[in-house]
């Protein structure tokens, strides 16, 4: 197969295939067709339609290489690949075929697919859980994950102020600049974790951290929490202290929650019982006071990258 510039591509058959790149996904992706589409990806999961199992990995001495598929029944299947080697920052391939003929359709290039999927998957959440007048938001990490859950959430609610804390000044100044455009008020930087978290009606952990990042008892009553970063015994951004305050405990894929190894922090736990999924809460309602806090575990609810992936094949193929 001969590969051409981005958007398009001609196979040796003569058949077209689109190749997408950051830049394309950068383009073309805008934040409210992706809370949309992922929206449809959540609900379809719910009523059985998208199959999403856990992902799973090849070990490749000092580093993994990591596979998530999903199939919509009548329409795609597809997968997302990636590496887990340190000292890398290797690109990410999603790629989706056409479910009847098996006929490869797209293809994706790069991370920000991933990423603004992920940020999507948070707006859903947040659309689902917070008050409808949330407006005041908290953010613990400057990285690519916390850009690409504000940037989804600004399709979803008007951001008045955003806080945002990581222990380096310099980056998280930086971060503040680069999303004061998602911002209809103010981005500030703030000099700790509690000052960004404190009296935030929506409240963004998206670190690496290891160890928590923040103490729950610095949660605003009737807060909502999304925690994208590590959640894993021995390894989590935030303490069983979280689930303990919560009124509400939702994720994506419970499948997805319970396969991880290490398990899940809250595997084990009372806490594990009262998980619900998305699709669930947007299906059925979520009931709790106005004061409860409600937290959402974001995993990755596998084939909804493949499913982005479809939308734009078609936004772009017409």
């Amino acid at each position: 197969m001969v590969w051409a510039c981005s958007l398009r591509v001609v196979s040796d058959d003569g058949r077209m295939v689109t190749v997408l790149r950051d830049e394309d996904i950068v383009r073309l992706l805008r934040p409210a067709d992706a809370v949309r589409w992922i929206g449809e990806a959540i609900d379809a999961h719910h009523r059985g339609e998208l199959l999403g199992p856990p992902r799973v990995a090849a070990d490749l001495d000092g580093g993994r290489l990591v596979f998530t598929a999903g199939r919509r029944r009548g329409a795609w299947f597809g997968y997302r690949s990636y590496d887990t080697f340190p000292e890398v920052a290797g690109d990410q391939v999603v790629v989706v075929h056409e479910e009847a003929s098996g006929r490869l359709l797209a293809v994706a290039v790069g991370n920000e697919l991933g990423a603004r999927r992920v940020g999507a998957i948070g707006a859903v959440a947040a659309d689902a859980l917070a008050a409808p007048s949330a407006d005041t938001v908290g953010v613990v990490g400057t990285g690519t994950q916390a850009y690409a859950q504000l940037w989804a959430l600004s399709a979803v609610r008007k951001l008045r102020e955003v806080r945002v804390y990581s222990r380096n000044a310099e980056r998280r100044a930086a971060f503040a600049d680069r999303v004061a455009p998602l911002v209809a008020g103010a981005c500030r930087p703030v000099d700790d974790a509690r000052a960004a978290v404190a009296g935030a009606q929506i409240v963004i952990l998206a670190t690496t951290s290891a160890s928590p990042v923040i103490d729950a008892s610095w949660l605003a009553p009737g807060a909502h929490v999304t925690t994208v970063g590590p959640k894993q015994r021995g390894r989590a951004e935030f303490g069983l202290d979280l689930p303990a305050v919560a009124a509400l405990l939702v994720t994506d894929s419970v499948a997805q929650i319970d396969a991880y190894d290490p398990p899940n922090l809250l595997a084990g736990t009372p806490y594990r019982e009262r998980l619900v999924t998305l699709g669930r809460v947007r299906q059925e309602g979520a009931r709790r006071p106005p004061d409860g806090i409600s937290v959402f575990f974001s995993v990755g609810l596998a084939g909804t990258e493949a499913h982005l992936l479809y939308q734009l094949y078609r936004q772009v193929a017409g």
